[in-house]
């Protein structure tokens, strides 16, 4: 793992930003992997300002998120199809054919996480991974558990993952129970990796990612990816030392 620490967020998003930018730049066809959540927030506000500056075209950029809720429509804000339009897809113009979010409303759900899986593999998979963590270790919505899911399916979302983002939404009371997640397989498979993390809420699960590779803490496996930066401040990475 290359392990970066900065004073704060700020310094984090403009690493990130500069990190993603390089990527496009460098291959404008880029598929990238995205995350919701406050992490990217920074991130996304310094992609749409480089676009804008023209640093950077994003018209053949296509882009696979990495989770979407069940039962929430994809036209509501409340959604990361929402907050997707909302931080970057409408400010930089991408077009929706080169976007990939889960239909949490679809009628069979397990067939759209057939179609998702699918899809990925004939993008040709991820570039460029962006991924947040949770406080319990779990990245996209892979929660802890038995064994690691290797593509794209179905989850009950823990109680401390609904705690943590039901502020996100219009009435906390609205927060669901599922989601449709990318698996551990998928993220693994791309070719390059950026997790973030900010604040004393996530020092306990950096140090699990750094710990015992277990699915009890599904970041974990992240230190087997050939290429894979974690960006954190001093705040996350106070336990990382000590792993």
């Amino acid at each position: 793992m290359d392990i970066r620490v900065m004073e704060s967020y700020d310094e984090m998003s403009d690493l990130a930003a500069t990190l993603v930018v390089d990527q496009v730049k460098n291959k404008p066809d880029s598929v990238l992997g995205l995350a919701c959540g406050a992490s990217p927030i920074g991130l996304y506000k310094r992609l749409v300002e480089a676009g804008k500056r023209g640093e950077v075209d994003f018209s053949k950029v296509k882009t696979v998120n990495v989770d979407e809720y069940i039962g929430v429509p994809a036209e509501s804000p409340d959604s990361y199809h929402g907050f997707m339009r909302k931080h970057l897809f409408d400010e930089l113009g991408i077009k929706p054919e080169n976007t990939l979010i889960p239909d949490g409303m679809a009628v069979d759900i397990l067939s759209e996480c057939a179609r998702y899986s699918h899809t990925i593999k004939e993008w040709g998979g991820i570039d460029l991974m962006v991924l947040g963590i949770g406080a319990n270790a779990h990245i996209g919505f892979n929660e802890p558990g038995d064994a690691f899911v290797p593509e794209t399916h179905v989850v009950e979302l823990s109680e401390a993952t609904r705690n943590a983002n039901c502020h996100f939404f219009a009435n906390p009371k609205d927060m669901p129970h599922w989601a449709i997640s990318m698996g551990i397989q998928e993220i693994m498979f791309a070719r390059g990796l950026i997790l973030l993390a900010s604040g004393t809420a996530k020092t306990v699960a950096l140090g699990k990612m750094a710990g015992d590779i277990t699915p009890q803490a599904p970041a974990s496996i992240l230190q087997l990816h050939r290429h894979v930066i974690i960006i954190a401040d001093k705040a996350a990475a106070a336990r990382l030392e000590q792993e």
